[in-house]
């Protein structure tokens, strides 16, 4: 063989090597960028700011559902969000009737002493009736599937809350930086 033909035999055979040595080092970086965004590859990042009763459900509900659906999510809770996630509050929530237009009653009567312990008792009795889960197992399954529930640090101080009456798991000392932050890489951001 001619020191021509060798020398093109060798450069097909460093090209080569190096072909592969880069396929591998692509396909390391895909399997690390499938790990961190999620199984689908979206995020997708709700503010919880309201602790009624009938405002726990919504961004519990569209959590679970999104990470069924293998995206990865946030809940940062803040202000009275914040009940939803403590666990002794979270068991006493109440449904507002003054001002909720949804309600079957004008305001005057709504605001009779004792009408937001009646609607919530009405609300939670639709619940239960339709086997709708109640807000714990909608956090119990929402921690479950890996949905991070967060704490505002900041919040948590002005309520002067203790962390440890937050529900197992619930991600405390967070600050709003740390939400804006994966706001900024969600494909859906929603504030409940």
């Amino acid at each position: 063989m001619s020191t021509d033909t060798q020398q093109a035999a060798d450069g097909d055979h460093q090209t080569e090597a190096q072909l592969q040595e880069r396929i591998e080092e692509l396909e390391a970086k895909v399997a690390t960028l499938e790990t961190e965004t999620g199984e689908n590859g979206k995020k997708m990042t709700i503010i919880a700011t309201q602790g009624s009763f009938d405002m726990a459900y919504p961004p519990l509900i569209l959590a679970s559902t999104a990470a069924a659906f293998g995206w990865e999510v946030v809940v940062f809770h803040t202000f009275w969000g914040l009940d939803i996630l403590h666990e002794e509050k979270s068991q006493n929530l109440k449904l507002s009737a003054v001002g909720n237009p949804n309600m079957p009653v004008p305001n005057a009567i709504a605001a009779v002493p004792g009408m937001d312990r009646i609607a919530t008792r009405m609300m939670q009795k639709k619940i239960d009736d339709n086997g709708t889960a109640s807000i714990e197992e909608l956090i119990d399954v929402s921690l479950e599937q890996g949905v991070e529930l967060q704490a505002c640090q900041m919040t948590i101080d002005l309520m002067d809350y203790d962390e440890d009456d937050f529900y197992d798991d619930v991600t405390v000392g967070v600050g709003a930086a740390t939400a804006l932050e994966h706001m900024a890489e969600s494909d859906v951001q929603l504030l409940v």
